[in-house]
């Protein structure tokens, strides 16, 4: 934003650019939406404009966007390519491309979008990716639209944040929902519980709602509508517990996460990183606890041995988590 501020578009009609100045693509609509509504905080009292342009909404209101244009677009790559199919962007003169959570932006299923997204853009542009995790395959995939990149790293690759305490509670699959009732209804704080499937957070939403906790479930089957209540219910307290699938992974910025609970374990060690690092951000403490049948015991210690961390099992001491020595 300083850069746009300092150095104003060429071209520019009734105050506006001709053309958009920089587009960041975003994995999931909440981070988009994330994005545009931390931008217009930021720009507040300023020139500059963003769009943000995601699915599950009319389009009209982001045609007009794109065709105004604004400064900067934020967009998922799906809902991008329909305007762009429309003609309805305007990218020539387009300055600098940010790829949010690149490692997943690079993955098979963005990758075909986004080379398509980036064949139609200028060539001459600044590309910037960000990730708190990035494999060689990224690395590899990166080097087909990036020119001699500068890597620049904060912290160790894969890090953890040091405030979250990571603990592991042994229970068969059949006990899990039971066992993480009573503890959501003694702990304090919020608490946002990820499951690998759609079907399983609803029906552990269910649940859970049955036991009396006060819980949303979210992913990506979820209407628009009901996506944007649930993440404002879970961040204004209606609700205190989110039960989500690793759509609320990445890159959301939700304040005051007390717990992470895995209701499974990830399936990789990178999966587990963005997770558990929705608690104790910004240097606050936070609890990452793993819900673990005997099965899925190998998936957890490959998990352990992949970031160097050890789990502690907190046993039958786990309910009353109100800060991590407690437990």
């Amino acid at each position: 934003m300083q850069r746009l501020l300092q150095s104003p578009a060429p071209e520019r009609t009734n105050g506006r650019a001709a053309s958009t100045r920089v587009l960041i693509l975003a994995p999931t609509r909440e981070l988009a939406v994330q994005i545009d509504t931390d931008f217009d905080g930021f720009a507040y009292g300023t020139s500059l404009s963003c769009a943000a342009v995601y699915g599950g909404v009319d389009g009209a209101n982001q045609t007009h966007a794109l065709r105004a244009p604004a400064d900067v677009v934020v967009a998922t790559p799906g809902r991008l390519m329909d305007h762009m199919r429309c003609g309805g962007t305007r990218f020539d003169g387009l300055e600098v491309l940010v790829l949010d959570e690149a490692d997943r932006m690079l993955d098979m299923g963005f990758w075909p979008d986004v080379c398509r997204i980036v064949a139609a853009l200028p060539a001459a542009r600044q590309t910037l990716f960000f990730s708190a995790t990035m494999s060689d395959d990224v690395f590899r995939s990166a080097a087909q639209i990036m020119r001699n990149p500068k890597l620049i790293q904060i912290g160790r690759t894969g890090g953890l944040p040091s405030g979250i305490a990571h603990h592991v509670h042994h229970v068969p699959a059949a006990e899990k929902a039971s066992w993480l009732s009573q503890f959501l209804r003694r702990a304090g704080g919020t608490s946002l519980v990820f499951v690998r499937t759609k079907r399983g957070t609803d029906q552990l939403a269910r649940r859970l709602k049955a036991a009396g906790v006060r819980c949303v479930a979210l992913h990506a089957d979820r209407t628009q509508d009901q996506r944007t209540a649930a993440m404002e219910g879970f961040r204004s307290g209606q609700y205190t517990v989110l039960v989500a699938t690793d759509l609320a992974a990445r890159g959301l910025d939700i304040e005051g996460v007390a717990h992470v609970i895995n209701f499974q374990p990830p399936d990789n060690a990178d999966a587990y990183l963005h997770r558990v690092g929705r608690t104790g951000r910004a240097e606050a403490s936070g609890i990452a606890l793993t819900l673990a049948a005997s099965e899925e015991l190998a998936d957890l210690r490959e998990i352990e041995r992949s970031l160097k961390i050890s789990l502690r099992d907190i046993g039958g001491a786990g309910l009353q988590p109100r800060h991590p020595a407690s437990i």
